[in-house]
């Protein structure tokens, strides 16, 4: 088998190319990146056969086509904005796909994969992706499911990479129609900093207040679950408590939706600007605490009794204790390493279906569970009845 990992000299996606390296069975694993230097130096920093690096512009199309050609499966790393350009690339070289981002650039290209027998799953990491499975193994285990809040807390610099910022400012643009949730068979848009949520994460993050977000998940779940009669779904998120008084700030000035201005003569975007001292500042490159925690809550019935299952996942500690978990890394390798899982399990054809799939369609829960096991990375459920009041209860309450 042989993995083309697209924009693989990345800060998240070459931790999808570490866990390849590890624990795959790829006979080929090439790096492919537009940064010669930083992808020629992770090939010595790996230091196996089975790598090599070739250097790619996504924008020049066909170059990028015949490089891709051959290959079984695309592991792309690129940024949010460019997975429509990757994904037609991807299709025409007739491999399979997995991305990280999964915001639906990649849905026109479906009737190709299915014409080359092939399969891509947009949106897969730590979430979207591995929250899915962990809604799904929950749901599969109900009659009914009445609500589901997808939640998690990435906890990383605000600009520790020029994608990320990316991310920050695609996720809070105050015109941004995929900032929904689900309610009642609709999809209702809700402008940023929505429906404020106190989520209790394991430590060391505890107490956070959580936001409407734009992710797949939203859309992805209520397609899946629409046969279990689910009337809501809210996916919330937050960064560091500084990062997002950052970005509320930011927001309250209106700044987020990127005015121009004029500077001795020249036209730039505020939040351009921003984001450049972000990333060249020390401010924008570190934070108190590293790491991922995601937290699930579905609520339904099975066999008539209404129960509520949260699950939640813990990583090995960001301070050191664990080699290759370090502070940023925490972070990293609870992004990058669900991607590795995915990208095999769809190379060895474990997976049936073609076409543009999304995640609950893809790949079985438990799977997914055992292998993240074998990392550190643990998925935790607690499963608790929900009293039902009588009548009688409700009305002395009311």
């Amino acid at each position: 088998m042989k993995v083309f990992c697209l924009g693989g000299a990345g800060r998240i996606c070459r931790e999808a190319v570490l866990d390849l390296v590890e624990y795959s069975e790829f006979d080929a694993i090439t790096i492919a990146d537009f940064n010669e230097e930083i992808g020629l130096e992770l090939v010595r920093e790996l230091n196996d056969p089975r790598v090599s690096f070739v250097k790619v512009n996504v924008f020049d199309h066909d170059e990028t086509v015949q490089k891709m050609k051959g290959y079984d499966i695309v592991m792309d790393g690129t940024a949010i904005t460019l997975n429509g350009r990757s994904t037609a690339c991807i299709a025409e070289a007739r491999c399979h796909g997995i991305n990280l981002n999964g915001f639906g650039a990649e849905d026109e290209y479906s009737e190709i994969f299915k014409k080359n027998n092939r399969t891509a799953v947009p949106g897969f990491g730590m979430t979207p992706g591995v929250t899915q499975m962990m809604v799904m193994h929950a749901a599969n285990q109900l009659d009914e499911v009445e609500e589901v809040r997808v939640s998690h807390g990435s906890f990383r610099p605000i600009a520790f990479s020029k994608s990320i910022t990316e991310t920050t400012t695609y996720e809070y643009d105050p015109d941004l129609p995929g900032r929904i949730v689900y309610e009642k068979g609709q999809f209702v848009q809700v402008p940023p900093f929505a429906r404020p949520r106190k989520i209790q994460l394991p430590e060391p993050y505890g107490e956070t207040v959580q936001y409407i977000i734009p992710h797949s998940e939203t859309r992805t779940l209520a397609k899946a679950l629409e046969h279990k009669g689910v009337q809501l779904i809210e996916v919330r998120g937050t960064w560091p408590q500084k990062n997002m008084q950052l970005v509320r700030a930011l927001y309250d000035y209106g700044i987020m939706r990127n005015p121009k201005i004029k500077i001795n003569g020249n036209e730039v975007g505020v939040m351009d600007v921003i984001g450049e001292y972000l990333i060249q500042s020390r401010e924008g490159q570190e934070t108190e605490v590293y790491g991922y925690s995601l937290h699930i809550e579905v609520v339904g019935n099975k066999d008539g009794i209404k129960k509520r299952h949260v699950l939640y996942h813990t990583h090995p500690a960001s301070d050191g204790s664990v080699k290759g978990w370090e502070k940023l890394r925490a972070y990293t390798r609870n992004v990058g390493i669900p991607m590795a899982i995915a990208t095999e399990i769809i190379a060895k054809g474990l997976v049936k279906k073609t076409g543009v799939l999304i995640p609950e369609e893809a790949f079985e829960p438990t799977m997914i569970f055992e292998e993240l096991k074998k990392r550190g990375i643990h998925v935790h459920e607690v499963i608790e009845e929900i009293k039902m009041e009588s009548e009688e209860e409700i009305s002395a309450n009311a």
